[in-house]
């Protein structure tokens, strides 16, 4: 922001960050205009906070490069799925014969998410 003091224009570039707004100059001075609405979690356009996930227990059938599973369920049908990021932080471990609970998207029903051990 010319002419401002440094301190000051740092103080502007955090607030602008933290309120998420976009600074405009109107002549002498920066005016802070609010951050656009729709972008949020309560926005309709997050799929995913319209449409819950699919959560099933499933078991694993075959191991699979890159934390990756063939996981099956009672009626043979086969899904790949991954392991979620609080289980690959926490370091738990997954082998064949393990019953897990999938989150799966209600648009791709191939591909799930495996969010829990079970045994």
């Amino acid at each position: 922001m010319p002419g401002a003091h440094p301190r000051s224009t740092r103080r502007a570039r955090v607030h602008l960050a933290a309120t998420g707004g976009t600074p405009t100059f109107a002549g002498k001075e920066w005016i802070i205009q609010p951050a656009l609405k729709g972008f949020g979690a309560d926005c309709p356009s997050n799929i995913m906070s319209l449409e819950k996930a699919i959560e099933v227990e499933w078991i694993i059938m075959s191991v699979l490069p890159g934390t990756m599973f063939r996981v099956a369920l009672a009626n043979k049908h086969l899904v790949l799925a991954h392991i979620s990021g609080k289980m690959r932080k926490c370091f738990i471990r997954l082998t064949i014969g393990d019953r897990v609970k999938l989150e799966m998207s209600p648009y791709d029903i191939d591909k799930a998410r495996i969010v829990y051990r079970l045994a």
